[in-house]
């Protein structure tokens, strides 16, 4: 930031040092690549699918879950597509219309969820040790307020 003040004196550039720390957060954690994840052959991208279908406790369709997970309709059925060839992920289709597939967790899914949970979450603390309770606490709450006034704004947007 003192490099862009020497160019350009005149412009703030707080909110360039807040989004390229984020990004830079980001790029990080994914180069960790979720340690426990990685052992038992997962993505972070699949975890999040099968972690979505196991917190809602419920079948969902491919759209829920993208909308869920915040991903792409293609990146989504991809991603299920292996989840199903493991035997993680069962289909269903619909009984009143044949376009729509509901999805849901195989015992095995089940299993591989609830067993690797509690590493994965031993493992996010250690990445968040640097930081007291309180300051998480503060550091979530500002990122959940970003990211819904993100969502509405961005939403919007696209419409």
């Amino acid at each position: 930031m003192r490099q862009w003040q020497a160019v350009h004196p005149g412009l703030d550039t707080g909110p360039m040092e807040i989004i390229g720390r984020i990004n830079r957060c980001a790029a990080l954690l994914q180069q960790a690549e979720d340690a426990p994840l990685r052992r038992a052959g997962l993505s972070r991208p699949e975890f999040d699918l099968l972690g979505a279908l196991r917190r809602t406790g419920h079948e969902l369709t491919p759209g829920e879950l993208a909308r869920e997970t915040f991903s792409s309709g293609a990146a989504v059925t991809k991603r299920l597509k292996q989840l199903t060839e493991r035997g993680l992920v069962e289909r269903r289709g619909d009984s009143r219309d044949r376009r729509v597939v509901h999805l849901r967790l195989t015992d095995a899914g089940r299993e591989l969820v609830d067993g690797i949970l509690p590493a994965q979450l031993t493992y996010e603390t250690a990445v968040l040790s640097g930081l007291d309770g309180p300051e998480q606490g503060e550091l979530a709450a500002l990122l959940g307020e970003l990211l819904g006034q993100l969502e509405g704004r961005l939403g919007a947007l696209r419409s």
